[in-house]
């Protein structure tokens, strides 16, 4: 601590946020991650979503209609344009990432020559299918437990 009236820039103190990215004095302010870090201990591994998850019903719908695009093996664009939409925003839509429309679902449907109908049957199929999937896996676990 410097003597009354003396600033810490003038004593030669060094603060612990006012140091280099080195850790030497006068080098610029370290990163505030690094300066909390000593404080807060941060997380090691990334979080991880539980395994028994059902899946949102826009993976599911993304899912199938990636699929269906491939079984009739057609690019991006190229449905994208059928349907009048952006390749990006389809793109979206098949990771995931977008919660399309009623009427963005029946064009894109339209364009792969399949009725919401059909569609629709076909998530909800896969739907059931993970489901026995995971249930067959609990099963299992349970079975291995027992035993």
């Amino acid at each position: 601590m410097p003597p009354a009236g003396v600033s810490a820039r003038t004593s030669g103190a060094v603060h612990p946020f006012c140091c280099g990215r080195n850790g030497s004095p006068g080098g610029g302010i370290p990163f505030y991650r690094d300066a909390m870090a000593e404080i807060i201990p941060l997380p090691t591994k990334p979080r991880t979503a539980p395994r028994d998850v059902e899946p949102l019903w826009r993976d599911a719908l993304g899912d199938r209609l990636r699929r269906l695009r491939h079984e009739r093996g057609e690019r991006l664009a190229d449905t994208a344009d059928r349907a009048g939409v952006s390749p990006q925003y389809l793109s979206e839509i098949e990771r995931g990432l977008k919660e399309p429309s009623s009427e963005m679902i029946a064009a894109v449907a339209g364009a792969l020559d399949v009725t919401l109908i059909e569609l629709t049957t076909g998530v909800v199929d896969d739907l059931r299918s993970r489901a026995a999937e995971r249930s067959v896996v609990g099963c299992r676990a349970t079975y291995a437990l027992a035993a």
